[in-house]
């Protein structure tokens, strides 16, 4: 796709890794000023680094989202190196892969704070630059599970929610030209799965065949921020490969022999 973000201000969180590396690299490649925000410092400062050695614009600010003094501080910053904000990346998220009965009370709430209330605060701390310019795009980073229960009960609850406040967002914020929408992702595999003993049955059950890559992540995020997509509020879209249109059903069908045999490739 060809995106042009030029003298626009991308504040992405959780950018240091993963997705969110892949989301600021690719707006800081198609011109925009980018923020990379996380608690990783040592690779938040070495991707920063990197994409200025490339004639990029990336600077590095730590945040954790959970905390609204941390997002004071870094709006305040960014606003003193750019003077404004265009895009808002809520790609910060954790999870724990444990069961209703083996959470902890301070774990299901730090699931909660970092996925959910992070997702919160970055709305409310930038809708104000946002109103003010009377434009503006925040593409919050939800997931498949969002549409179906999950393993994880709190990663499942923060993320159903997310959608949530993805749409009432977008309705309170339209009248300013801001546009609020949601990337609910599958399997996508980065280091933090790398190793998980899902990932293989996850792919079988996958109808693409193949887990996500960042940057397939990272594309639909730029397209929801680009001016492509100016009439695109409130929405989610799902990148999982066909999971959710009916895995199990697929499953079934490949099984019995409905549909022929597969003709992607599995790959991680």
């Amino acid at each position: 796709m060809n995106f042009s973000f030029e003298g626009k201000v991308a504040v992405v969180t959780g950018g240091a890794n993963g997705q969110g590396r892949a989301e600021a690299t690719l707006f800081a490649q198609h011109g925009a000023a980018v923020a990379i925000c996380d608690v990783a410092h040592e690779e938040g400062e070495a991707l920063a680094t990197e994409l200025r050695s490339r004639g990029l614009q990336a600077r590095y600010f730590p945040l954790d989202v959970g905390v609204a003094a941390d997002w004071d501080r870094v709006i305040t910053a960014v606003s003193d190196w750019q003077s404004r904000i265009d895009i808002l990346v809520n790609n910060a998220g954790i999870l724990k892969r444990k069961t209703i009965a083996d959470y902890l009370e301070a774990e299901w709430r730090h699931v909660i704070d970092i996925n959910l209330t992070g997702s919160f605060l970055g709305i409310q701390k930038v809708a104000p630059f946002m109103r003010e310019q009377r434009s503006g795009s925040i593409v919050n980073i939800g997931s498949n599970a969002a549409f179906s229960g999950h393993p994880d009960p709190a990663y499942t609850a923060s993320k159903w929610a997310v959608r949530g406040l993805t749409k009432s967002a977008a309705l309170e914020l339209s009248t300013f030209g801001v546009r609020v929408n949601c990337v609910c992702p599958g399997l996508v595999v980065t280091d933090i799965n790398r190793n998980a003993a899902h990932l293989c049955t996850m792919i079988g059950m996958t109808p693409m065949g193949r887990a996500a890559e960042v940057e397939d992540i990272a594309a639909m995020v730029a397209f929801l921020s680009s001016d492509g997509a100016r009439m695109i509020t409130g929405e989610e879209v799902v990148i999982d490969g066909g999971f959710t249109a009916g895995a199990a059903y697929w499953k079934v069908a490949m099984e019995a022999g409905y549909y022929g045999a597969r003709n992607v490739g599995a790959s991680a």
